[in-house]
């Protein structure tokens, strides 16, 4: 067979269209009696002319139903002959219609008088309904003529009454309500249309020569075929005259309808397309499946909210009621379990393919050709949130052999692996342990709650272990969050790592290194202490198992006594800080008499702060050993939650400055710091320091927790930032005035700090937050609002005021030039390991931070849109080019600066 193109109407988004062309027809003027004895008729426009005015609606229908509201022509004004010429777009795509759509098309004629059907002023000249699909289920197109109903209005139904084209009798046998036929002329000139038509879209071939022929010819005989069935209608139209007047003799009334017989065509276009379309039927997706999902073992600690109470429709409890009896309505309800499952046909299929690839020799020497290598090089390019389908899963699992030596594929080749079949799981392990080593961000990827097998999450921990201590302190937060989909049992009468390779690990890396110790420590106290529903009393107690099994480990290490004793003094400092900050939250007194009360309490020898001996570790950073606090450089800030100020002494002969406050939840702020701190690190890899100050923050419970502080300024408290920095660095010799390497300071933090929280989507940003250090260094403060959330309108994606430039020299200053290229180097830079942030964010999904709380599922998707992974790095860079851009000409920021600017000295 010779190949046929075609489309499916379902991939059709393109808008229903008519050309309404002209209206060919004649028909015999009313005679003046009739005229005289109908009032009405004298007022009609097309019986006061042959060429009056008309206009034309489309509408859209279905079974028997509108689709769409009605289109109408434009007016116009008609001499010679009816002729619109006009295109009619309908609301409605092709992709939306059902097979036995219509359209209704319905000409208007004028009448001031009203009539039959009136609609207004206007009373319907005639009506047709075309369909839109033909015998063969495929879009009709190009060239239409259609009949024209007289005083009809075209009424769309299923079996409408008002056709487009009437099915033509060979023979009359006089019976009433045939049509007789018009005579070979008419035919052959339907013929003929048929073939025009045909040539018109190109069916039959173009000759010009013969074509303007065969026009010539056909014009000559459509003349000859139009008089002689214009003769033929008249002598119907006389013998009918003849039956009215002999009703009117026999004492009826002539019916005025009789004297509109006549013939009229309506001549249409529809849009035309290169290949036939066929309809197909809208595939709707499968009703949406609730949290009911089939949980994996390692979600079992997930907390999940109970399934929606369900009631009884009637009828289904009608077996059991005797009083029902078999009769009653029985309803049907979706079971999103049954959804959920597995297609039983998808999985015979994948048996069947994947047994044809055991662990024979030709298997393990199966390579792809080029085609099959650049479809597997675009599933190896996917994002980790991304789900390969069935064709992808076979493709992978076929050449997995092959993929072994791609460390990227190892997700993608795990996420391929049916394993709750015995015989495919036993095959894909022996596989996993041929794999080259990969990086640290799949391993991550392999810890998430999609990921099941302890097998492996054991192959993940075994690169983990690779990873030396200050790497893993990078992913510390998130590794603990993956404990929760771990097979941990909060039965203390078990060892809680005994079937978690993941908790075996962290344990023992914990108890071997001091500062991995602290921070894990008060990493399981903050889980601990969470007793918010999302949580759930499991994932708590089972927090506080492994807490247990880390103290339990870490008595057996040589000063292990004394590492548990720092961990509960540190405990103690923190109780100590916690006690004061709230007591001067809740008090009503001014913020000099709060800044007293508290240095009476910090230097009061019973509260044990004012000399610390022997030095302690400070749990905000455990390599600063503190020997006391200074009460004198105590402040407490004019805040709603009135945090404090609390400078420590320490070892070295100098102060570490910290913010203590209760009442509010850190682990957002501590997540974002952590994660800027790791792209500081990425981004030096890559031989490029931005110069960033990620200051430290440590959540020590749900409620409390404490922040380095760093000497700076708000941009909202300074009249220029340029005259700060000169104020601190001055140099005449350059020419802002400003000493260089501050400048260059400047320049780069403010390029790492914009490109970062674009990428976090930071919101609230106002002059407040943004902070300068006396040596240059740019730093945001306050990451209340995360992924895109913020509470003022019109927030711009990127926070970059004309303050920020203006220290810069301005944006036609070649620093701003030079801050632009650092964008560019770090969002390029950071593109590259979108992964292992991705990863990164997938696992807090669960971790109760308030803005990925707010939609979990769509959290690692907000960070995703803004990598742009869709784009190469040219394009990549034209966008966020735009972004700079548009973050400098937006005015609604200006205008929020300015408020924010008016309520806090208003406050004041």
């Amino acid at each position: 067979m010779e190949p046929f193109s075609f489309a499916t109407s379902e991939s059709l988004h393109h808008p229903v269209s008519i050309r309404i062309i002209n209206l060919e027809g004649d028909e015999p003027p009313l005679p003046p009696s009739t005229q005289f004895e109908n009032a009405e008729l004298r007022h009609v426009g097309s019986n006061s002319s042959p060429h009056s005015d008309l206009y034309v609606t489309a509408q859209v229908w279905a079974g028997s139903k509108p689709l769409t509201v009605p289109v109408q022509t434009a007016y116009k004004s008609f001499r010679t002959e009816r002729r619109w010429n006009e295109w009619l777009t309908l609301p409605i795509n092709y992709s939306a219609l059902p097979l036995n759509s219509c359209l209704a098309i319905t000409l208007w004629d004028s009448s001031p008088a009203g009539g039959k059907d009136a609609e207004g002023l206007a009373i319907p000249f005639g009506g047709t309904t075309l369909p839109l699909f033909d015998r063969d289920n495929q879009v009709q197109k190009g060239r239409q003529k259609c009949h024209v109903h007289r005083r009809k209005i075209a009424d769309g139904h299923d079996k409408t009454t008002t056709p487009a084209v009437i099915r033509r009798r060979t023979r009359s046998h006089g019976k009433r309500g045939e049509q007789a036929p018009l005579g070979k002329d008419a035919e052959e000139m339907e013929r003929l249309e048929g073939l025009f038509k045909k040539h018109e879209m190109g069916e039959i071939p173009r000759v010009d020569w013969l074509d303007q022929l065969v026009f010539r010819t056909v014009e000559r005989r459509g003349l000859q075929s139009a008089k002689g069935s214009h003769r033929t209608l008249q002598r119907r139209q006389g013998a009918q005259d003849s039956a009215a007047e002999k009703d009117g003799a026999n004492g009826g009334s002539p019916d005025p309808e009789s004297y509109h017989r006549s013939l009229y065509q309506l001549n249409v276009e529809l849009p035309r397309f290169d290949f036939p379309v066929v309809f197909a039927d809208l595939e709707y997706p499968p009703p949406p499946i609730s949290s009911l999902q089939n949980m994996s073992g390692s979600q079992s600690n997930v907390a999940l909210k109970p399934p929606p109470e369900v009631q009884f429709g009637p009828g289904i409890n009608s077996l059991d009621n005797s009083s029902a009896g078999f009769g009653s309505r029985l309803v049907k309800v979706y079971d999103p379990e049954v959804g959920a499952k597995d297609n039983p046909a998808e999985a015979k299929h994948r048996r069947l393919v994947r047994s044809q690839h055991r662990h024979g020799v030709l298997d393990k020497d199966l390579k792809p050709n080029a085609k099959v290598r650049d479809e597997l090089n675009v599933i190896m390019s996917y994002s980790p949130n991304h789900i390969l389908n069935t064709e992808e899963k076979d493709l992978v699992w076929k050449f997995r052999y092959h993929l072994t030596r791609d460390k990227r594929a190892v997700t993608k080749f795990v996420k391929s692996v049916n394993w709750h079949d015995p015989s495919e799981r036993k095959q894909a392990e022996q596989v996993l342990a041929r794999w080259t080593e990969i990086d640290v961000d799949d391993a991550l990827e392999l810890l998430g709650p999609t990921f099941d097998s302890q097998v492996v999450r054991a192959y993940a921990v075994e690169r983990l272990r690779k990873a030396d201590d200050h790497e893993l302190l990078l992913y510390l937060l998130q590794l603990v969050q993956a404990l929760k989909y771990e097979h941990i049992s909060p039965d203390s009468t078990q060892d809680a790592t005994r079937d978690s390779s993941l908790a075996r690990f962290l344990i023992a890396r914990a108890a071997a290194n001091f500062t991995l110790g602290n921070y894990f420590h008060w990493y399981l106290m903050v889980e601990c202490d969470d007793n918010s529903p999302e949580q759930g009393t499991q994932n708590r107690e089972m927090y506080r198992k492994v807490a247990y099994d880390f103290m339990t480990e870490l008595v057996k290490q040589p000063d292990g006594a004394e590492t548990r004793g720092t961990l509960l003094r540190q405990a103690e400092l923190i109780a100590i800080l916690s006690r004061i900050s709230g007591e001067v939250k809740l008090s009503h007194e001014s913020i000099p008499k709060k800044t007293e009360r508290v240095k009476r309490f910090l230097a009061d020898p019973k509260n044990e702060v004012a000399t610390i001996d022997p030095p302690l570790p400070l749990p905000l950073d455990p390599s600063v050993h503190v020997i006391g606090v200074s009460p004198d450089e105590t402040t407490v800030f004019k805040s709603s939650l009135c945090p404090i100020k609390v400078t420590f002494r320490t070892t070295q002969g100098t102060t570490y400055p910290i913010i203590f406050k209760t009442g509010d939840d850190l682990r957002q702020d501590q997540l974002v710091i952590q994660i800027i701190t790791l792209m500081d690190q990425l981004l030096q890899k890559e031989n490029l320091d931005l110069k960033l100050s990620p200051y430290k923050i440590l959540a020590t419970s749900t409620t409390a927790g404490a922040s380095q502080f760093v000497p700076s300024v708000s941009f909202q408290s300074i009249p220029s930032a340029l005259a700060y920095l000169k104020s601190h660095s001055p140099d005449s010799r350059q020419p802002l005035g400003l000493r260089q390497e501050t400048l260059d300071t400047y320049v780069k933090s403010c390029a790492g700090y914009c490109v970062i929280t674009y990428i976090l989507g930071v919101g609230d940003r106002h002059l407040d937050n943004l902070l300068l250090a006396p040596d240059g260094h740019f730093f945001h403060a306050d990451f209340g609002f995360i992924l895109g959330r913020d509470p003022k309108p019109f927030a711009p994606v990127m926070k970059l005021s004309k303050e920020m430039v203006d220290c810069m020299g301005g944006v036609n200053s070649e620093h701003f030039k030079m801050f632009k290229q650092y964008c560019f180097l770090a969002y390029a830079a950071l593109r590259k390991s979108s992964n292992l942030i991705l990863n990164l964010f997938s696992l807090m999904v669960d971790a109760n931070i308030p803005d990925i709380r707010f939609e979990p599922d769509k959290a690692v998707l907000k960070v995703r849109e803004r990598f742009h992974l869709e784009l190469n790095e040219e394009d990549a860079m034209l966008y966020f080019d735009r972004v700079i851009e548009d973050a400098l000409g937006a005015i609604a920021p200006v205008v929020i600066d300015k408020l924010h600017e008016l309520v806090q000295a208003f406050r004041a």
